[in-house]
């Protein structure tokens, strides 16, 4: 019995370490998709403010944005929740990662 142990231990092992690299490989892809999300919000709000210091008012809608201030979020990766409160008050940004 001891022998067949002895002969599966290095391919329990290997196993155990590919499942290892995927799992950390994979909580790093979604990190780095959060960090990004928290990019793009973070540019999304300095348009806003670019806007509003520029023009004097918050824009109702961030495709404003996308149309005057060249900013762009890849919308297949993310989704923009974009709340106006009002012309006088930062809006709402918030990006996050589709899944």
């Amino acid at each position: 019995m001891w022998k067949y142990v002895k002969a599966g231990a290095p391919l329990l092992l290997t196993v155990l370490a590919i499942v290892g690299l995927a799992l950390g490989a994979a909580h790093i892809g979604q990190k780095a998709d959060g960090e990004k999300a928290a990019l793009a919000a973070q540019a999304i709000r300095r348009a806003a403010v670019q806007c509003y210091a520029l023009e004097g008012f918050y824009p109702a809608d961030w495709s404003y944005l996308q149309d005057h201030y060249g900013v762009s979020v890849d919308e297949s990766r993310f989704i923009v929740h974009y709340e106006f409160i009002a012309s006088n008050l930062i809006p709402d940004v918030t990006v996050i990662a589709r899944r």
